[in-house]
């Protein structure tokens, strides 16, 4: 790609954000917009654990994305605290995994992959976690496990993108849908006037498939809400992250510890509910009675973009000249954002690829489609 070649990405997420970062050195001009502000949807809601919750339950295809991102997150987090001075907190506590029902499967699947899992005695999970909650019997745990604070690593990437001369931002830009000239699409129409670029990305979480349907595709990406409550501890209440029946606690560097999260099919819904906050607290208390005295300092929603098997669609759009895809990450957008964001770099700058790109592929995942 040309050097003075001009992008257009719609969707200020961590996705949106990571992808100008990526392309902002390489190409002419980046234009960002964002129906809100940047990095307020599931960027912002989630818990930032920098691996899947269940990595060996997922397609191959999201492992490939996931294992190159937990390697990637500590340098990335360094170089933007370097240029930006906020630091995105990439804290590497390690995770326990609590009476698990595939306990064989996940530990088949680290010794395939080369992931450091391992049994752990519940005596030892006790002494190393002594606010756990007790009736546990059984636990795995990887030391290398981090969560990253993704509002700061948000703020981070917008600061990093705002130095960037050839980068503009629009934020509380809604976009009401794409400029079309022939077979191609040259821009989007937004409630600001027209946004035009040789190539347009669409990194809209779980709004993507309703922007393309105006184009004839369907793109089954649809929103899954997310609610979590948050605890304000001292910091060292809780050691490492924990995650039992579906359920986690994160500790941030600071003490606060977050509970998530509800999986629910609410269309665009992010109201946070009472029944969501008594069920959190008591999945908290079930992991950390301690908590039981405390009342939630924080409860909120995001909307999660829900895919087929958690694979994101990352490519070119056959038919539609200039569109792309960079969207339906599910559960794992943070998690896969940097080799979602590097793959993506590699296949519009004509570049060999990090992994092999075809399992995300849009070609044959949308309906529509040429």
């Amino acid at each position: 790609m040309a050097k003075q070649q001009r992008v257009v990405i719609v969707g200020g997420g961590v996705i949106g954000l990571l992808t100008a970062f990526n392309l902002a050195t390489e190409v002419g001009q980046v234009t960002l917009v964002d129906q809100s502000a940047v990095g307020q949807e599931s960027s912002w809601a989630g818990g930032g654990i920098v691996s899947p919750l269940y990595p060996w339950r997922y397609n191959p295809a999201v492992t490939a994305l996931a294992h190159w991102s937990q390697d990637f997150y500590p340098q990335l987090a360094e170089r933007l605290f370097a240029s930006t001075g906020i630091d995105p907190e990439v804290h590497t506590t390690g995770l326990y995994w609590l009476d698990l029902e595939d306990e064989a499967q996940a530990l088949a699947w680290a010794k395939r992959e080369g992931r450091p899992l391992r049994t752990v005695e519940i005596a030892a999970v006790n002494e190393a976690v002594p606010v756990l909650g007790a009736g546990y019997s059984r636990a795995i745990y990887m030391a290398d496990v981090a969560n990253v604070r993704n509002p700061r690593l948000v703020k981070s990437l917008k600061a990093a993108l705002q130095a960037m001369p050839n980068v503009t931002i629009h934020e509380q830009c809604e976009v009401l849908g794409f400029i079309r000239e022939g077979e191609s699409i040259c821009g989007v129409n937004t409630v600001q006037g027209e946004m035009r670029g040789d190539e347009v990305v669409l990194a809209a979480g779980a709004w993507s498939g309703e922007l393309l349907n105006s184009l004839g595709l369907e793109l089954p990406v649809v929103p899954v809400k997310g609610q979590m409550i948050l605890y304000k501890c001292e910091p060292d209440f809780l050691s490492c992250m924990v995650l039992a029946k579906g359920r986690y606690a994160i500790p941030r560097r600071d003490g606060h510890v977050l509970i998530g999260s509800t999986l629910e099919h609410e269309g665009f819904d992010k109201t946070p509910t009472q029944t969501a906050l008594e069920s959190l607290k008591a999945s908290a208390i079930e992991l950390i009675p301690a908590l039981a005295d405390a009342q939630p300092a924080g409860h909120w929603a995001g909307l999660r973009p829900g895919s087929p098997e958690g694979i994101p669609y990352i490519g070119r759009v056959a038919g539609f000249g200039g569109l792309w895809l960079n969207c339906g990450h599910y559960r794992n957008g943070l998690v896969l954002a940097p080799a979602s964001c590097q793959l993506f770099a590699d296949l519009l700058l004509g570049r060999k690829p990090i992994i092999d790109p075809v399992p995300y592929a849009p070609q044959g995942r949308i309906q529509g489609m040429a």
